[in-house]
């Protein structure tokens, strides 16, 4: 569901002399809080989605910005669904009409920074690094060798086969190339590009933010020990682990929330794990999330791969701590281990069960945690506390380029773990 909200912007006295970016986006992810608060420095130039552009303000962004592509969110939406054309080549289609459509906007706009998502980026990258300009490339997941390497093991596990995704893999590795930087949202990204030889000041971490104005904690209604789940239920979230860890603690006045769609493939796993505890709630609008959350007592994620789950940032500013895998960026929201929360190795049922039942048995150390998750969240997880570290590192590639005539990064480290500090 779309959402009115109103947001504060700067009131953009440097804007004359701010960098000026065009950001491109299939779909929304965290595009349109980006462009908001690039907004708010003065420089955001073009924003091009495949949402129409009358939706733009919905998210605070300036309709002069915004570009839309309308046809290719309705082919994105619907078409799968349709079977218009098979779903691989559907997104093929969309993916590289997008990127020449924001490789169009980079030719023609006078912008310094070109920002482009993976996979949907190619062909705009090229163009923009033939007009001179700065690229980076956003990636929300871990490397795309490693996340096929993580996929491909779970679906064996699974006993179903992997779609190998030539087409986005080989689109991917060649953006890596053209690049200038990469931005990724978690350490956990981060080493998975070192690990394939990304030299690390190609590299900007920078963690998602959270709206507080949309998830707060309200007051919870009972004494139930419940654990939630926000998203989609399938094999990339590790659901089945999860489910599996909850049935088996079989803890008295426990309860599972899941919050989301589910997978036909989970539903054996539903039938094998769930009872008369486990509510599986369906898809809610955005705008109603805040109260699921508030019900609860601990956030838990075992996702197989996730470069950082935005709901892990969502359930902290409503006062749960987490309990989550390596693979969610949810260390660098939780801080040190046991501050706002857990980490546990991904496909560790037993991890799982451990951090659960600590927390049952311990429900005033959980609201504790909880209490800190809410303060974390609040003093630099924000939207605007990711524009102010986004707008940070523009402004220092663009001075690095004028200086020495290339973005050649050299205190990138120091910026990506200042956060955290």
């Amino acid at each position: 569901m779309l959402q009115d909200r109103n947001y504060s912007h700067c009131d953009g006295s440097d804007a004359e002399s701010a960098p000026a970016v065009d950001i491109a986006v299939v779909g929304r992810f965290h595009g349109f809080d980006l462009a908001r608060e690039l907004q708010r420095y003065g420089m955001l130039n073009t924003l091009l989605s495949t949402y129409p552009s009358r939706y733009s303000n919905r998210w605070g962004v300036d309709r002069v910005h915004a570009k839309g592509e309308p046809f290719l969110e309705v082919l994105r939406r619907f078409g799968g669904r349709q079977k218009l054309i098979g779903n691989l080549k559907l997104q093929s289609y969309v993916a590289t009409r997008h990127a020449r459509n924001a490789a169009r906007v980079a030719r023609s706009s006078g912008a310094d920074v070109f920002i482009g998502w993976s996979g949907s980026s190619l062909e705009a990258l090229i163009a923009a690094r033939e007009a001179g300009k700065i690229t980076i490339l956003e990636r929300g997941s871990s490397h795309c060798n490693e996340w096929r390497a993580l996929m491909r093991e779970e679906s064996r596990r699974f006993g179903q086969a992997f779609d190998e995704m030539y087409f986005f893999w080989q689109r991917e590795l060649m953006e890596y190339e053209l690049a200038d930087f990469i931005s990724v949202p978690s350490t956990f990204v981060r080493d998975s590009f070192l690990k394939h030889n990304v030299p690390a000041e190609k590299l900007l971490v920078n963690a998602y933010g959270v709206d507080l104005g949309a998830f707060r904690k309200v007051e919870k209604t009972d004494d139930t020990f419940r654990v939630i789940n926000v998203g989609g239920f399938h094999r990339r979230k590790g659901s089945h682990y999860l489910l599996q860890a909850f049935a088996e603690l079989d803890l008295p006045d426990a309860e599972f929330w899941h919050v989301g769609s589910v997978s036909p493939e989970m539903r054996p796993v539903i039938e094998r794990y769930a009872d008369e505890r486990c509510t599986f709630h369906g898809h809610q609008p955005q705008d109603q999330l805040y109260k699921f959350y508030s019900q609860a007592s601990v956030f838990a994620l075992a996702s197989i791969e996730e470069g950082m789950a935005m709901v892990q940032c969502q359930a902290m500013a409503c006062g749960l701590p987490l309990i989550c895998t390596t693979n969610t960026g949810g260390a660098d929201l939780i801080g040190a281990e046991g501050h706002a929360g857990h980490v546990v190795p991904i496909r560790d049922v037993e991890a799982l069960k451990a951090r659960i039942l600590h927390l049952y048995e311990n429900r005033d150390l959980a609201a504790e945690m909880g209490r800190r998750a809410q303060a974390r969240v609040s003093n630099g997880l924000t939207w605007a506390d990711y524009g102010d570290r986004y707008a940070a590192n523009i402004r220092r590639i663009v001075a690095e380029r004028a200086q020495d005539g290339a973005a050649v990064g050299a205190d990138v480290a120091r910026a990506n773990e200042a956060w955290q500090s």
